[in-house]
């Protein structure tokens, strides 16, 4: 379903994989991914990331944001499905994956473009969540006059942001006062090489 994005391309599919699969997925990949909290360094300070991080690709596609030079660990089969199921829909051969784990409401993404020079031009990602429901927040960047969009990201849902949406809007996943369970979210990303 395409969400209405004024100097972007926005896709939502709230039930891409079914709720039953997705909270069985959500407990393997947390067992078995090798997640790691890395050190972020912004306004010239080094800070913990507000949540846990882990880089899976083809061999030899590093990746660097925010001074964290990440290395590729070899796909595990699970991903290696959800990738071609993600590749499928979205009809792009998706080489990388960036996995974020929010332990709970206080974990979060500030907000930011993805935007980096390896992704390419107009990248497309293909961002897959699994567990508590988050809400992923968008903003122009310099057209104040466009509302925000507040977009709830559920269980075995799948959003894909393409088209300039990168060069126009910044996103977010903010904390929140709640009391939720833990999120899985995998970023599945090309990598140009």
């Amino acid at each position: 379903m395409q969400i209405p994005l004024s100097d972007g391309e926005l896709s939502y599919y709230q039930d891409f994989i079914p709720h039953d699969e997705s909270i069985q997925y959500l407990q393997i990949l947390l067992d078995d991914i090798k997640w790691q909290q890395n050190k972020i360094k912004m306004f010239g300070k080094v800070y913990d990331e507000p949540r846990l991080t882990a880089w899976y690709g083809d061999q030899g596609l590093s990746y660097k944001y925010s001074g964290i030079q990440l290395n590729p660990t070899p796909w595990i089969e699970m991903l290696e499905e959800l990738k071609s199921k993600v590749s499928l829909l979205a009809k792009v051969q998706f080489n990388s994956a960036l996995l974020n784990y929010y332990r709970g409401g206080n974990d979060s993404m500030g907000y930011h473009q993805d935007n980096e020079p390896e992704l390419g031009v107009n990248p497309v990602i293909a961002s897959l969540s699994f567990g508590a429901e988050r809400t992923f927040q968008l903003k122009h960047i310099r057209d104040k006059s466009i509302k925000r969009k507040d977009i709830p990201l559920k269980s075995g849902s799948l959003l894909i942001m393409a088209g300039e949406t990168q060069h126009h809007w910044k996103h977010q996943i903010p904390k929140t006062k709640k009391s939720i369970g833990p999120r899985l979210n995998i970023t599945f990303r090309v990598i140009k090489h």
